[in-house]
């Protein structure tokens, strides 16, 4: 089964490696929303595959590296795609969360993209 928790930040960046006069190398922010999955069984006798809370706690700290910062300035997000910033969060996080399975990071209503780990 898989139950998943969903975050937002809001977050500054700038793209270094786009061509030349592309709009996302200039300075810009997004209300990113994150979707963190995890699957397991729905053990009883809580009936739940894990407490969402859980799931909270092993974010939090990396929701604090990335809330209402610029993005660029955090060692490992120099140059903060949505695929570089789940790539960063999967490696931090997936210690503390072994059943992680995917990440998905939405920068926009329509564009996003999901990670399901190397």
């Amino acid at each position: 089964m898989e139950i998943y928790k969903e975050f937002h930040f809001e977050a500054a960046h700038r793209l270094p490696n786009v061509p030349e006069g592309h709009k996302c190398a200039r300075l810009h922010g997004h209300s990113f929303q994150v979707r963190l999955s995890v699957v397991g069984e729905a053990a009883e006798p809580s009936g739940w595959v894990m407490d969402f809370a859980d799931i909270k706690a092993a974010f939090k700290p990396i929701y604090d590296q990335l809330d209402h910062y610029y993005l660029n300035d955090i060692p490992g997000l120099e140059n903060p795609t949505s695929e570089n910033i789940a790539r960063w969060i999967w490696q931090r996080l997936k210690p503390e969360l072994p059943a992680l399975d995917r990440i998905e990071i939405r920068e926009t209503c329509t564009s996003g993209c999901v990670y399901k780990g190397d």
